[in-house]
């Protein structure tokens, strides 16, 4: 017993020791804050969690939750769940919708007057000052719902590198180039207007004609061509605070899906250093089947230790922040890093710079007071 007390003691210090000094790029409104969290509630601002019962949330210092159409069956107890999460946590949520528009249309599970919206592609064929307006109601209702981010804007190419339709062409869901860099401005402004920010996707540019989220889908778009669909990309990201990865397979660049490749998610922190970049959800059994390997089963229960790698791979390409929509996991993926970050120096600096890219977000959004 009195070696277990040593040991926490040991730890507690070494923790302690870590934090110590505000890491760089920390605006001075925010240290007190800063200096306020353990390590364990700055590595939950990496966690974007499906929504679960507010005492997980509340426990576990989640940094976001993701809203799906479940939750919003019941608003009354919607409202209900966030209210005894927002009273209760230290730092401002993430609350998360994906409302694109078009096919991708949850508005109309708060309001039933939002029963059709515009899709990308129809907004493409817009005046800025229609998608704006648009996109500004659209936005009051979320915000009344209690939503601040919106995963939206959807800046894929309409066709890939061979001049075939793209999946998110198909399905309407595409601004498609920096063309329409205006009109997806507007749209961003609009949102912004009451309250919601924007997450641009799925960078670097969707690229085919496949569902990611089902299969693995893959590229075999040049690097040149890449770099082309990443000027969309960087025209919004003055207005667009976060950037989702992709799950595609750049083939010219990578074996490895967009989300686990270095030199991708470099590409989208050069957009702009203070960029938080989010993974799309770990738990897509393409991501899965990609860590296990081809033709290996994704059993039920999923291995922890195969998990463990899919986690790892996301943390060691830098993205900042993790979308989990199986509540449980999120809890691993939380241990994973405390555990490497109490061991890792050079790692806690890596997660520390993450958590300042969150807070510094938030603070911008006018979730945090200064």
């Amino acid at each position: 017993m009195r070696l277990r007390i040593l040991f926490v003691g040991l730890l507690a210090a070494f923790a302690c020791s870590f934090a110590a000094e505000a890491p760089r790029g920390l605006p001075k409104e925010l240290r007190p804050l800063w200096n306020s969290l353990t390590l364990e509630e700055k590595i939950g601002q990496m966690i974007m969690v499906y929504m679960a019962p507010p005492n997980f949330t509340v426990t576990n210092n989640f940094g976001g939750i993701l809203i799906m159409k479940p939750h919003l069956s019941n608003m009354d107890l919607f409202r209900k769940n966030l209210e005894k999460i927002s009273s209760r946590i230290k730092v401002p949520l993430l609350v998360t919708i994906d409302q694109e528009g078009g096919t991708v249309n949850r508005a109309v599970n708060i309001d039933r007057k939002w029963e059709k919206t515009p899709s990308a592609k129809e907004m493409r064929e817009s005046e800025p000052e229609a998608i704006e307006r648009t996109a500004r109601e659209i936005g009051k209702t979320l915000h009344g719902a209690g939503f601040n981010l919106n995963l939206a804007p959807t800046l894929d190419p309409a066709f890939d590198s061979h001049g075939k339709e793209t999946f998110m062409e198909h399905w309407n869901r595409s601004w498609n180039g920096i063309e329409n860099a205006e009109k997806v401005r507007a749209f961003v402004k609009g949102m912004r207007a009451s309250g919601i920010i924007s997450a641009s996707k799925h960078f670097p540019g969707y690229d085919s004609d496949k569902n990611s989220d089902l299969q693995m889908a893959e590229s075999d778009a040049s690097e040149s061509k890449i770099k082309e669909y990443v000027k969309f990309f960087r025209a919004l990201s003055p207005d667009i605070p976060i950037v989702m990865m992709s799950s595609v397979r750049y083939t010219k660049i990578s074996n490895a899906p967009a989300v686990f490749e270095k030199k991708l998610v470099k590409m989208a922190h050069d957009l702009d250093d203070d960029i938080v970049v989010l993974t799309d959800d770990l738990w897509g059994s393409s991501l899965r089947g990609w860590i296990s390997g081809p033709g290996t089963p994704l059993n039920d229960p999923y291995p922890a230790s195969e998990f463990k790698k899919v986690v790892t791979a996301a943390l060691d390409a830098g993205n900042d922040m993790f979308i989990i929509t199986y509540p449980a996991k999120a809890v691993d993926i939380k241990k994973f890093i405390l555990d490497r970050a109490m061991n890792d120096k050079a790692f806690l600096a890596r997660i520390e710079k993450s958590v300042v890219r969150i807070l510094k977000m938030k603070l911008r959004a006018g979730l945090l007071s200064p």
